[in-house]
């Protein structure tokens, strides 16, 4: 009796079958800016960025397809990761859609021109509707069922290595400085996200001189399974310190047909130690034939006017089998 009761239970609850799935998260086409849904195993759910405003709420409505697909109702965190149009745009478009609960990001705006003001001043009037969460190196992002550890806010990186990291870089010898970043792209978001032993890192925008702090003279991120790549594979980002210290099984690009994967971050990639797979979420024309993944690991092949706006899926378990799917295609591919 007791066992008819709880499988009654069971199905009666849906939330409670849902919490025994694994860790999903959705790469949405929002060409070339960021908007990345995780559902975490709890339930909860955290959206890193809302890509570009206007285009018809282009942007809002994938991201609104994406989280139907996932079954999501609300966003329990919103991270912006800085104040660009690409990444921070959509957020009064992707409001009128659905609740927004928590918001996340690294403090004020550094960029005080026009559109700077406005587009932090546009995303203020939403955060303050909700519970507003400013993180530093070393806090972490309070959703359930997943760990989410910030390496990177507000022009500053975490000071200790995380455990299990702190290796030399040898490849910190050849590392070369660029002119520095006075943008909101350097006051970027970073995390490490990882549930059980799969390990992924998301780092915004943030630019190369700072990604070096990251990652020299000592690795404090550790290898992770899948890269999140960098300021959508422009070559601002990207270094080989970085992506080499990394080591990830699995890299996947935000980029546009026009906008970002750059050939030589490509190439960075591609070259990284033990790399299996390069996803996209488009073809770069600038890349062509040679620097573009196979058409098998891209979701969208064609230019913005024609483009679908087809997303990219990861599930990963908590052993660290993740696999990636791509809704184009309905192509999938599983890492152990």
């Amino acid at each position: 009796m007791r066992r008819l009761m709880f499988v009654l239970i069971l199905f009666a609850l849906p939330g409670l079958v849902f919490a025994a799935k694994n860790l999903e998260v959705y790469s949405i086409d929002v060409e070339g800016g960021q908007a990345t849904l995780f559902v975490s195993p709890s339930g909860e759910s955290m959206l890193v960025d809302t890509g570009w405003g206007g285009f018809d709420k282009r942007d809002a409505n994938r991201i609104a397809a994406a989280a139907k697909a996932a079954g999501v109702k609300k966003i329990d965190y919103l991270v912006i990761t800085h104040y660009h149009s690409d990444h921070v745009g959509g957020i009064l478009q992707l409001a009128e859609k659905m609740p927004i609960h928590n918001f996340v990001d690294h403090g004020a705006s550094v960029e005080q021109n026009q559109q700077g003001k406005v587009l932090f001043n546009t995303y203020l009037e939403y955060r303050d509707k909700g519970n507003h969460i400013e993180v530093k190196p070393g806090d972490t992002v309070p959703i359930k069922g997943i760990e989410v550890k910030v390496l990177s806010a507000a022009g500053k990186v975490i000071d200790a290595p995380l455990p299990g990291a702190g290796q030399p870089n040898p490849e910190c010898a050849s590392f070369q400085m660029k002119d520095p970043d006075p943008s909101e792209n350097a006051q970027s978001v970073g995390m490490l996200i990882a549930y059980g032993s799969f390990r992924m890192v998301d780092l915004g925008d943030l630019t190369w001189n700072k990604e070096k702090d990251l990652v020299c003279p000592v690795n404090k991120i550790g290898t992770v399974d899948l890269y999140l790549v960098s300021h959508h594979g422009m070559n601002m980002s990207g270094s080989p310190q970085l992506v080499h210290a990394l080591h990830p099984k699995v890299a996947l690009m935000n980029n546009g047909p026009r906008k970002g994967g750059s050939p030589e971050v490509w190439q960075t990639i591609h070259d990284s130690p033990g790399l299996q797979d390069l996803w996209q979420l488009h073809f770069a024309v600038a890349g062509g034939k040679d620097h573009n993944s196979a058409d098998t690991v891209i979701a969208n092949l064609d230019e913005t006017n024609t483009c679908e706006g087809r997303w990219i899926r990861v599930d990963a378990q908590k052993d660290g089998s993740f696999k990636l799917y791509n809704s184009r295609n309905k192509f999938e591919q599983a890492y152990k």
